[in-house]
């Protein structure tokens, strides 16, 4: 099995950029030394009233303070960017990465996202799809030519390809059954989002594997899976210590329209929404969850997302800390 850590650049509108960096910084440094394997990032623009470092430019200093280390978004909003874009960009942190960069890309849900890009939201999986196609041409081809229904290139070809000759892994993330069996079909793997229950995660596996099998392709070499994640001491209630900085995150999601979360009764009805999604505990109490996860999804890359606005950093860091004992 391998860890990665889900780094979150959103802060407080009242809070200190500088404090905010600097605690990124920190927990990138405790993951290393507590034996994470990877580092991830979330992908959004206009996030007020949280606000958020850019997530390329961070993963670029990331990098620098965790060379040769496997890192990417999760998920990249693909349908609201130029796919040469992106390709270059993707290429070069896969040099200053050590060749260990991920595209893991997705469609992305909120309308002022796809506004303010000058895209349509009804247009996004068609995006997504060409996206893709473009990409990885323009990873392995020398020069590209493609007329498509939203992107147009005449011999082309990029300022910067990536290290390995085949390109970056693309993994692409769904969370009902369409678009999950849509990244069968078009991704490297399926990285599956946080809100999950652990049976819908185990339901939508199924979907992803008997899509690959429908579609002629070897099952993938990994099968990554995202959780929200603190380990508190043993004995104590970690539940208590993490609770208010999830709900305030998830109000958030649930303000942005997103889908899987009901905004009426999330409050009143919070600890039963993260009993059978979210994984808090002591250690003994995460190793068990940690087995659920894996039962369910055959999951080999757990990303954990192990802090939100308004959690004491230090607190923080004693939960990546006592990851050791789990990854060990």
């Amino acid at each position: 099995m391998k860890y990665g850590l889900y780094l979150n650049p959103q802060f407080p509108n009242e809070g200190n950029p500088q404090q905010a960096l600097d605690g990124l910084l920190a927990q990138a440094r405790a993951a290393r030394q507590a034996g994470f394997d990877s580092f991830w990032l979330p992908h959004h623009f206009a996030t007020h009233p949280m606000r958020m470092f850019d997530t390329h430019t961070l993963m670029a200093r990331l990098t620098a303070e965790a060379p040769d280390t496997m890192i990417g978004p999760a998920v990249l909003l693909l349908p609201v960017q130029n796919p040469v874009f992106v390709a270059e960009q993707a290429a070069t942190l896969d040099w200053l990465s050590g060749g260990n960069y991920v595209l893991a890309a997705g469609l992305g849900y909120r309308p002022e996202e796809f506004a303010i890009h000058g895209a349509q939201v009804s247009e996004r999986v068609g995006r997504l799809v060409e996206s893709i196609e473009v990409i990885r041409r323009l990873w392995t081809e020398e020069r590209v030519t493609h007329h498509g229904k939203y992107y147009h290139l005449d011999d082309i070809g990029l300022s910067m390809r990536p290290v390995r000759q085949e390109g970056c892994p693309i993994w692409v993330g769904g969370s009902v059954t369409a678009s999950v069996k849509r990244a069968a079909k078009i991704g490297d793997a399926w990285i599956a989002s946080f809100s999950q229950t652990f049976g819908e995660l185990e339901d939508l596996k199924s979907d992803y594997d008997a899509a690959r099998k429908e579609a002629g392709l070897a099952p993938p070499s990994t099968q990554p899976v995202c959780r929200e994640c603190f380990i508190g001491p043993a004995g104590g209630d970690a539940l208590e210590s993490c609770r208010p900085a999830l709900l305030y995150k998830y109000q958030a999601y649930a303000s942005w329209g997103n889908a899987n979360i009901g905004a009426d009764t999330l409050e009143k009805n919070f600890d039963q929404f993260m009993a059978d999604r979210f994984i808090v505990g002591d250690t003994a109490m995460v190793r068990d969850q940690i087995a659920q996860v894996t039962e369910a999804t055959n999951c080999d890359h757990l990303v954990l997302r192990m802090h939100w606005p308004g959690l004491n950093p230090a607190e923080t860091l004693k939960s990546i800390e006592r990851a050791t004992a789990v990854i060990a």
